[in-house]
């Protein structure tokens, strides 16, 4: 699956973001190694720290379907400028995807791509245990 598909995935899924409080909804589309996608949307609670990101919801989707490799992941909001995966999402992320690559994309026309080791250059894992 080519960027730009990733990318309306996740676009399609921002439209069912719960974002009441900040209004900034996000829409996630994760591809699995063997071409599914599954995909997220952020979902806001009035207590923040009970948020989820879009980016883990689509990864939560997908582990508990059982998947287990992943390509890439496309981040969309409609923001100005590019918007990166928080910390907590970049550490579930490299936790079960490794060094994804990240398509993050703004609605206003702003596009970028990375690995997850430009973004979380120093990640916590087993090999620190």
């Amino acid at each position: 699956m080519n960027r730009e598909l990733l990318v309306a995935r996740a676009t399609a899924a921002r439209e069912h973001a719960i974002a009441p409080y900040s209004a900034f909804k996000v829409g996630a589309a994760l591809l699995t190694g063997d071409g599914k996608v599954y995909e997220g949307c952020n979902i806001e609670n009035a207590s923040y720290g009970l948020t989820v990101c879009a980016e883990r919801v689509a990864l939560l989707k997908a582990l508990s379907e059982g998947e287990r490799e992943f390509e890439a992941i496309a981040v969309v909001t409609d923001a100005r400028t590019l918007t990166p995966s928080c910390g907590s999402c970049r550490q579930l992320l490299w936790e079960y995807c490794g060094n994804l690559t990240i398509f993050l994309h703004s609605l206003k026309g702003l596009d970028a791509t990375h690995r997850l080791s430009d973004l979380f250059p120093h990640p916590f894992d087993a090999s620190n245990l």
